[in-house]
């Protein structure tokens, strides 16, 4: 059975980089949590931010480019290369994962479902959302808590 699309990439990453990329998510809740005036400016950060698709997508391109042109003008071994990334990108469309998926989640690149957290958990402490209604009255500490809770 194929995992689901929002959940096979973190499904196929070590546990130590999604455990790193999930602490990032959160830290960046709490500093915005006593940074409110600059949640607007991370949100433009995080509508321009490349998820894992994104940069799989791009990395692929250029590398079977090359691969194209050096068949082309060096040696026709090197069509060789956009075929294996080709079967790469299929593997990772079904299971969630290719190599570079290793390298980029060690790097921090998220998927868009963890993007999505962090946007949706600022739009919270912004007030964007009835979340506001349930933590009026609540101390600081504890609304950030009830926003982080959502992400899990």
């Amino acid at each position: 059975m194929l995992p689901t699309t929002t959940s096979r990439v973190e499904q196929n990453t070590a546990a130590e980089a999604n455990e790193r990329i999930r602490l990032r998510t959160e830290d960046s809740i709490y500093y915005f949590a006593e940074h409110p005036h600059e949640i607007g400016n991370r949100l433009r950060e995080l509508d321009a931010e490349w998820d894992i698709e994104r940069t799989l997508e791009a990395n692929a391109a250029t590398l079977g480019l090359a691969g194209v042109a050096m068949g082309a003008f060096v040696d026709k071994r090197w069509l060789l290369f956009p075929a294996v990334i080709s079967g790469f990108l299929l593997q990772h469309a079904l299971q969630g994962w290719c190599p570079p998926i290793v390298l980029f989640r060690k790097q921090g690149v998220r998927t868009s479902t963890e993007i999505d957290r962090e946007r949706y958990a600022l739009k919270a402490l912004r007030g964007d959302f009835a979340l506001a209604d349930e933590t009026e009255g609540l101390s600081h500490d504890e609304k950030v808590q009830r926003v982080l809770a959502t992400l899990h």
